[in-house]
């Protein structure tokens, strides 16, 4: 069986005030470090280690990874970070508090937005001062790759090519293998993982900081997973 655990971040800062977070780049919460903390002691007392973490180019993540690599007295683990595994971009809803949102919009249209398989946000103009294209972390890609707005159809299409041409080969090698990332990236590759359909996807969350163990086949086939 080959060993692969998901991490949600702890809680976000923008969790706490129950906005559309997406790329924005915010910090962990206090009740977000204890979380991470809490991941990495979960793992350790499960006698889990690693040889390779894989995260998003988001502090949340970063940090909550490296909280967990302390946790589990590996900080020395190669770690690599890609925007693949950034978190669905909420385009013009980020930032925007989730309750005022559906104010505005009504319940059942904010729902579609945050619910649906494959239903766009308000796409973020290109000139609107929250788009991540002056960024410095995303220089190195052309403007056109980074999104405006993402279903979360768009965000599997995203994270699908990094899981073949990075996770999966370190499956593949026998190494165990950390995935500390977001709720959406997460959730796009256990669909993929599981099978699952459009619909199920839909009732699948993954909570902040409780670490999602998979086990899976040699040929990385879905065996089993459980939580910690």
């Amino acid at each position: 069986m080959k060993t692969l655990v998901f991490i949600r971040h702890g809680q976000s800062k923008w969790n706490l005030e129950n906005k559309f977070t997406g790329w924005t780049d915010v910090p962990l919460s206090e009740q977000g470090l204890t979380e991470a903390a809490d991941a990495g002691r979960k793992l350790k007392d499960a006698g889990l280690t690693f040889d390779i973490v894989y995260t998003s180019l988001l502090k949340r993540a970063i940090k909550t990874a490296h909280i967990v690599m302390e946790e589990i007295d590996q900080l020395w683990l190669p770690e690599e970070k890609s925007w693949r595994l950034n978190e669905r971009h909420y385009g013009a809803l980020q930032g925007l508090n989730k309750a005022e949102t559906a104010e505005q919009y009504g319940d059942e249209q904010v729902l579609l937005w945050r619910r649906s398989y494959d239903i766009l946000p308000p796409l973020l103009a290109d000139e609107d001062k929250r788009s991540s294209t002056k960024e410095a972390k995303y220089q190195h890609l052309d403007s056109h790759i980074i999104p405006r707005g993402e279903s979360l159809k768009v965000t599997l299409e995203r994270t699908l090519p990094y899981w073949e041409d990075h996770i999966a080969p370190s499956l593949l090698e026998n190494k165990s293998v950390l995935v500390v990332a977001h709720g959406n990236s997460l959730r796009s590759l256990a669909k993929y993982l599981e099978d699952m359909t459009d619909e199920e996807i839909l009732k699948f969350e993954i909570p902040t900081g409780k670490p999602l163990v998979y086990e899976l086949k040699d040929d990385l086939s879905f065996s089993t997973k459980y939580y910690l």
